[in-house]
């Protein structure tokens, strides 16, 4: 799964369904996080995937006033749709993901 900058990061919400993992390389929720997400985006083909580094990306953090990671968001066509914060489990995401879109 691709790590985007804030530019990458506003092209790719701008159409269609996103999924956004909002996190950081010494984070270890994150790291528990990172495989769900990655094996969820090869089953949900029709949602974009995307990873954005709040450390490297400070704006967008401060943007969506993100205060503890990780951080799920769901964008669609530019609005955030849904979102949870936390470690969630394979069933937790896919969950999340099928209530948001439905």
């Amino acid at each position: 799964m691709k790590i985007i900058n804030t530019e990458e990061f506003n092209e790719l919400i701008k159409e269609g369904t996103t999924l956004i993992d909002f996190f950081a390389d010494w984070c270890g929720p994150c790291k528990m996080l990172g495989p769900v997400i990655e094996e969820l985006s090869n089953e949900y083909t029709d949602i974009k995937f995307a990873k954005v580094n709040v450390d490297d990306n400070m704006d967008l953090a401060e943007k969506f006033s993100i205060m503890s990671i990780p951080q799920v968001y769901m964008f669609k066509d530019g609005e955030v749709i849904g979102k949870f914060g936390g470690y969630r489990d394979k069933g937790g995401v896919k969950a999340f993901i099928d209530q948001t879109i439905a």
